[in-house]
C-alpha cells in the first residue's frame, strides 16, 4: 500500500444558488466531491448546493467546508459496510 499524499487546502469559487463562495478542502475531498458529483450526475456547483441546503437547515450549521468532509465521509462510510 502506497503511504498517503497529504496537502494543505485548496481553496476553490463555487456557485451556490447565483453567488460566488470559495471553499478549501484538501485535494483528497476535492477529488471524492467530483467523483461523488460524477456518481451523482451533477454539476459540482449543484452537488455543493444540495449540501449547503441540508446545511443550513440543521440546528447548529457547521461551515461549508466541514459539511462537505462529513457529508463525503458518511456517503462513502456507508457504502463500505
Amino acid at each position: 500500500m502506497n503511504a498517503p499524499s497529504f496537502a494543505g487546502p485548496v481553496k476553490r469559487s463555487v456557485t451556490i444558488a447565483g453567488h460566488q463562495t470559495s471553499v478549501s478542502l484538501e485535494p483528497v475531498f476535492w477529488a471524492a466531491l467530483e467523483r461523488a458529483a460524477g456518481e451523482e450526475r451533477l454539476p459540482l456547483s449543484a452537488l455543493v448546493a444540495r449540501i449547503d441546503g441540508g446545511r443550513i437547515a440543521g440546528p447548529s450549521p457547521p461551515n461549508l467546508a466541514s459539511a462537505i468532509r462529513t457529508w463525503l465521509y458518511l456517503r462513502y462510510a456507508s457504502h463500505s459496510q
